[in-house]
This record gives C-alpha cells, sequence and structure tokens, in this order.
C-alpha cells in the first residue's frame, strides 16, 4: 500500500506541474507580463498564439502522463514478484525465508524472480575460497616437483 502511494503522488506532482506551467501562461496573457518585463510597448493578445502554446503544452502533458502511467504499471508489475534462493529455493516472503513447500502449502499465487539467501551465499562464498585454495596447493605441488633435487 506503502509503494501504491509514493508511485500515485508521482503523478500527483507531475499533473499539478503541468497545471502551474499552464496557468502561468494564462497569468501572462492575462496580465501582459511579458511585455512589462521586455519593454515591449505594442503588445497586442495573439489568441491564435496563446492557443497553440496551451494546445502545445496539454500535448505534452498527455505523452508524458502516458508514458508515466505505463512505467509506473509496468514498475508495480515487476515489485509483485518474489524472491527465491537458486540453489535452497527458498522463498523471501516479508523479509522472512522460508522453504518453499512452506510457501506453497499457504497457499500464495505470485510470479517468482530468483535471489540467493544469506546462508546460501555463505556457503557458496566458502566453496569458491576452498576451490581456489586447493588450485593454489596444486600449483605449489607442480611447482616443487619440477625443481630439481
Amino acid at each position: 500500500m506503502e509503494k501504491s502511494s509514493k508511485l500515485s503522488k508521482v503523478t500527483l506532482y507531475q499533473n499539478i506541474g503541468f497545471l502551474v506551467i499552464i496557468s502561468l501562461g494564462f497569468i501572462d496573457e492575462l496580465t501582459r507580463l511579458s511585455s512589462l518585463v521586455f519593454r515591449d510597448q505594442a503588445f497586442t493578445w495573439e489568441f491564435r498564439k496563446s492557443t497553440l502554446g496551451m494546445l502545445l503544452v496539454l500535448g505534452v502533458w498527455f505523452l508524458v502522463s502516458t508514458s508515466t502511467r505505463r512505467i509506473l504499471d509496468r514498475l508495480r508489475y515487476l515489485e509483485n514478484f518474489m524472491r527465491v534462493c537458486a540453489w535452497c529455493h527458498h522463498i523471501d516472503h516479508k523479509g522472512q525465508w522460508m522453504p518453499m513447500e512452506e510457501f506453497l502449502r499457504q497457499g500464495f499465487d505470485t510470479p517468482t524472480t530468483h535471489g540467493i539467501c544469506p546462508q546460501c551465499l555463505a556457503q557458496q562464498k566458502a566453496a569458491i575460497e576452498k576451490a581456489r585454495q586447493s588450485a593454489a596447493n596444486r600449483e605449489e605441488n607442480v611447482v616443487g616437483e619440477a625443481r630439481p633435487k
């Protein structure tokens, strides 16, 4: 629920930003702010030009909000995946690693992806270190046998 509210805040801030841009455009046209800033004495309000500018902003708003909505939908979809340890098949559910059998017994129906639990990570690191040490020992034995006595 918290993630969903954070994602909806993104669209809220985006929409507020575009509304501010449109409001500033209207305020500029109504108060002739640009003629005051640029000291243009011959200011005339061009309805077509201001309407075209607002339509451009609305078009960009539509494109950005559509792409943002698609990205957020994809993010929500990916956040629903559960992590599964590739070695022992324990499942990370709400911060706790549980055996897959227990997880399936509880009747969850959710997509899965792979990860590695802390215990398997430690086992794999130990196995890699042991393999490195035995390879180094074999190299020392080969070098020691090659020396003349």
